[in-house]
Order: C-alpha cells, then sequence, then structure tokens
C-alpha cells in the first residue's frame, strides 16, 4: 500500500507544486497592487523562450545520468581483496606509482562518445574492513578500464602480494534490517573548502620518501590498524576511499554550462598571492624595502602546494559505516578513530573533517520520530555497496568530495610494513615464487 500511495504522490507532486507556485506568485502580485493579467500575459507570449530552456536543463540533466550510469554499468565492477605478504620494505611512494597507473581519466574522443554513450571517469573505491576485529584491504573497480591495471601494478610494486578475486562481494554479508542492527555512518574529507590544493600532511612530510629502516618507520595507518583490530565479533566497520579522477570540466565532457578548471589553476593564483606577485612595485629602492619577505611556514606551504597539483589527482569521498549488533552499538568508538585522522592535519594549511550523515545535533527538534535518520542510514548502506557518493549539504557543501593528489591519497591507504604487528592483520605465511625454469618436462622415456 505504501508502495502505492508513494506512486500516486511522485505523478502528482510536480503539477501540484507547479500550481502553488502560480498561486503564490499571484497572491504575491496583490499583495503589492500590481494587476497579474498583463503579467501573466508576457509570460504566455515568451513561453517559446523560456520554456525549451527549461525542459532542456530538466531533461539533459536525466539524459547525462542515464548515459554515465549505462556507461559505468556496462564496464562492470570487481571486488579484489589485497592479502598482504610478512614484510613490505616499500614507502607509500609505490602505492602512489599505483594509482597514478590506474588513473584513466577516459577521455571522450568526441561530443557524441560523451552525449550518447556516457564515456567519463569511473569510480575507484579503495576500502579497509574489520570484519569483527580481522582487518582486510579490498579495491572495488571497473572491471574493464582497471582491473587488469591495478593487479599488474600491484604484483610489479609489491613482491610477495596476493590478489584475489572474490566470488561474493563482503558486503553482501549485511543487509538493511534496522530490527537487526544498528548503523552509524559519517564522512571524512579536506576541511578547507575550497582550497583543495592545500595538502594534507603526507609520507614525505612523513620522512618515508627516505626509506628509513623498519624499526625506526613511522606508520601514518598505524592507528587507525589498531583500532579496527580491537573490533568485537559482533562489530564490522567498512571504509572507503572513492576516487573519481579529476579532469578539467567542459563542454567536450558534458558539461555545456560553462568550463571548470582544474586544481591546479587555484593553487598556481593562491601562490602569486603568498609571493605578492600582483603588486608590481615600480623599480626604486624603496618599494624594493618594503616588499614583506615569506615566512618559513608559507615557504614550505608553496613548497608542498606546487608538489600537490603538480601530481595526478582524484576527487575523492571518505566513508565510514560502523554497523553492530542491535542494542550493542559503542559510541566510545568514534573519538577514537577520527583521532587517528588527526596526524593528517598540519595547522595553517589543511586537514580532515568529518560531517556526520546519520545523525542530527537536536533530533528532538529535526526529527523527533526517527524516520528521516532512519532513511538516511538505508540510504548510505545503498550507496556503500553501489560505491556511490553524493553530499548532502546543498548550502555550505561541507561533505562534498574533495581533490586530492595521488601522494595525499596514499599516506591514507597502502600496504603497511612489518612494523604492523596489528594481531588483528593477517598477513601470507610463506612467499609464493616461480618454479625454476630449468626443471624437466614430459614423460621419462621406457629403457
Amino acid at each position: 500500500m505504501a508502495e502505492i500511495f508513494k506512486a500516486i504522490f511522485s505523478s502528482v507532486a510536480a503539477p501540484m507544486l507547479l500550481i502553488f507556485g502560480f498561486l503564490f506568485f499571484f497572491y504575491l502580485l496583490t499583495l503589492v497592487n500590481v494587476e497579474p493579467g498583463p503579467v501573466f500575459s508576457v509570460m504566455i507570449a515568451l513561453t517559446p523562450i523560456w520554456l525549451p530552456l527549461v525542459l532542456f536543463t530538466v531533461a539533459f540533466d536525466r539524459w547525462m545520468y542515464y548515459v554515465t550510469n549505462k556507461y559505468a554499468y556496462e564496464n562492470g565492477r570487481t571486488t579484489l581483496r589485497i592479502k598482504l605478504p610478512q614484510e613490505v620494505f616499500k614507502s607509500p611512494e609505490a602505492m602512489e606509482s599505483v594509482l597514478t597507473q590506474i588513473h584513466t581519466t577516459q577521455s571522450p574522443d568526441n561530443v557524441m562518445q560523451t552525449y550518447l554513450d556516457g564515456k567519463g571517469p569511473l569510480t575507484n573505491s579503495l576500502e579497509l574492513v574489520s570484519i569483527g576485529g580481522e582487518v582486510r584491504f579490498y579495491v572495488n573497480v571497473p572491471t574493464k578500464k582497471v582491473k587488469n591495471a591495478l593487479e599488474a601494478a600491484l604484483y610489479s610494486h609489491y613482491p610477495g602480494i596476493e590478489v584475489v578475486e572474490e566470488d561474493f562481494d563482503y558486503v553482501d554479508e549485511i543487509r538493511w534490517d534496522p530490527e537487526k542492527y544498528d548503523y552509524f555512518v559519517f564522512h571524512l574529507n579536506k576541511k578547507e573548502k575550497g582550497k583543495d590544493f592545500l595538502p594534507i600532511k603526507t609520507y614525505i612530510d612523513m620522512g618515508m620518501d627516505r626509506l628509513p629502516k623498519e624499526e625506526q618507520k613511522f606508520e601514518p595507518m598505524a592507528p587507525m590498524l589498531e583500532a579496527l583490530g580491537k573490533m568485537k565479533p559482533h562489530e564490522r566497520l567498512w571504509v572507503q576511499i572513492l576516487a573519481v579522477p579529476h579532469v578539467k570540466k567542459s563542454f567536450k565532457n558534458g558539461h555545456p554550462f560553462g568550463e571548470i578548471p582544474t586544481w591546479d589553476k587555484a593553487g598556481r593564483e593562491y601562490v602569486n598571492t603568498l609571493l605578492k606577485r600582483d603588486a608590481r612595485p615600480s623599480v626604486d629602492e624603496d618599494s624594493y624595502e618594503r616588499a614583506p619577505m615569506l615566512t618559513t611556514g608559507e615557504r614550505d606551504a608553496i613548497a608542498a602546494i606546487e608538489r600537490n597539483i603538480s601530481k595526478y589527482a582524484y576527487e575523492v569521498g571518505i566513508r565510514w559505516i560502523y554497523i553492530t549488533e542491535k542494542g550493542k552499538f559503542n559510541a566510545d568508538f568514534i573519538s577514537g578513530f577520527l583521532r587517528s585522522f588527526s596526524q593528517y592535519d598540519v595547522i595553517g594549511r589543511n586537514g580532515l573533517g568529518a560531517s556526520w550523515r546519520t545523525d542530527f545535533n537536536y533530533k528532538f527538534f529535526s526529527d523527533p520520530k526517527g524516520k528521516k535518520i532512519m532513511k538516511w542510514k538505508e540510504a548510505e548502506l545503498a550507496d556503500y555497496k553501489a560505491r556511490y557518493y553524493y553530499y548532502r549539504d546543498r548550502k555550505d557543501a561541507g561533505d562534498e568530495a574533495r581533490v586530492m593528489s595521488t601522494e595525499e591519497i596514499a599516506t591514507m591507504y597502502h600496504i603497511p610494513g612489518s612494523s604492523v604487528v596489528t594481531p588483528g592483520l593477517p598477513r601470507i605465511t610463506s612467499a609464493r615464487k616461480e618454479a625454476p625454469s630449468n626443471l624437466p618436462t614430459g614423460l621419462p622415456k621406457a629403457f
């Protein structure tokens, strides 16, 4: 019965809203003592101009949504589990190289591929999962365009690793059942809105690019892996880093209403502002003596920005979903997990902040019956399984996907070294090697 009501309501909602809008507009005209007849006459006379534009805008948005999702569906998706070797002597730079190799923008050759085939960048999902305290590394990628390239890149950079294609996606274990499970979801992303080029603290800032000895390594993933390993048998914690290749948006790739450049343009403008390049003083001693000198922090920020925007980038959204049996929700875990990401913050530059997706500050006023929160939880679970990201905060865009470089992503997600001894992090017990090439083959000859 509820589905029938929803179908009827969705079919009559748009006409009713349109009628209500006209009545409200008519009411406003009467309030200001304006005769509505001539106004409506002008609107009707201009219908051949504004109506096609409105219909085109609505139809174009729906059409692009259809063709892009069709293109993504035809490419398929594969879930790969990464089994860690006993020893890893690589820095996160190895994972940065992997992310660079799978950075396929799927640039269309012509507008027909864009507007008819829906060709464009596809979503890659880097995932960390704790199932009752057992920590697993997963990646979920497009089958046709990325899977083979990713496997080759991982094997080439991490000898001894195993990449196994799962027969069943691990997310199928949990279904939407509010009578059985409690769900909690939040998103993480860069704090500085509109300044994605300001980088977080990366493995280069931590000195890991210099390959220190294993016992001297500072492993940025260790706090998060320890927290994941402490989950109870009835708890699940899923973390996914959804990454879509960052490209310039133009008419050719599906944005006919204006061109949006890549993040490097804004980064260069910010650097020019810090360097006071727009001042252009006259050539005399007094002007140059008054020119301000850069502080150490500003010089470091400029170097970090220039290094950041010189690398491949992705549009990133990070989602955490905590699932436990009904009545066993542990709220104390939230602050611990958030603190594991605070090490990436650089005061005066950028950091990572949380956006609550299944909670209100004042539930009594915002959602007294809890129905809205339940709908959000169901939607977030479905979006996680579909590897889909969207932002709800349309006013401030606080949870909108941010642009991150391969260096930043690799700092948060890479194959940890043997210095991480989390009990819940299984590793391959023995290394696999190819058989010697000089082994005899065939059956022995009878004497």
